[in-house]
This record gives structure tokens, C-alpha cells and sequence, in this order.
């Protein structure tokens, strides 16, 4: 197995998929309030990992894996999460949209060393 093999969830597991445009306002926030997220999901039960890009554009997509259903809610129902969720709405994104599904199967390629 390689280790891009080891980080795939597993089947079964919850896929949170958050695609957002971002706004130009509050860079400095946005990246503080991003990175206090990342923290704060590692800790909660479930949490099996997180995968993000952003183009130069400002479009993002962040997926968030959880153990279970009830995992992948609980973390949407975190009270700093919803709150950060707020500012995000109001200062931080221009649209976003929210998708959650469930891992089927998953595999990874990556390019042999030097």
C-alpha cells in the first residue's frame, strides 16, 4: 500500500464536499479562521481527514472526511464551527455550495521516487 493509498477514507465513510467562491474581503481573517477550523475538525470524533485547493480565482474546494453520518453532523452542529460559518456567509464567501455522499471506493496513483 502506498501512502497515498493509506490516507484514502474508507468505504462507508462520510465525504463532505464544500465548493465556495471567495470574496476578497478579510484575506488575513479568512486564512486565521481556516486554519482554526483545521484544527478544531482534527479533534472531533470521526474526523478522518480533509483534502483542499483554491484557485487563484478564489474558487475552493475543501472535502472533509468522517467516520459516520452522525460524526459528519456533529461537526456541522459545533458551536464554534457555526459561528465561524456565520462570519463566512457574511464577509468571507461569495456563494458556496454543500454536498455530502458516502465513499463507495476509492484508489491512488502516485509517480515511483527519483
Amino acid at each position: 500500500m502506498t501512502d497515498n493509498e493509506a490516507r484514502l477514507p474508507p468505504v462507508g465513510a462520510i465525504a463532505v464536499i464544500f465548493i465556495a467562491q471567495r470574496t476578497d474581503e478579510d484575506e488575513v481573517g479568512y486564512g486565521r479562521a481556516a486554519g482554526a477550523m483545521d484544527a478544531l475538525a482534527a479533534t472531533q470524533p470521526g474526523y478522518l481527514g480533509i483534502d483542499s485547493v483554491r484557485g487563484a480565482d478564489g474558487l475552493g474546494i475543501t472535502v472533509s472526511y468522517w467516520a459516520d453520518e452522525a460524526s459528519a453532523v456533529a461537526w456541522r452542529n459545533n458551536a464554534e464551527h457555526a459561528a465561524i460559518r456565520e462570519i463566512g456567509r457574511a464577509r468571507w464567501y461569495a456563494r458556496y455550495r454543500l454536498i455530502v455522499t458516502q465513499a463507495v471506493r476509492g484508489y491512488g496513483w502516485e509517480r515511483g521516487g527519483a
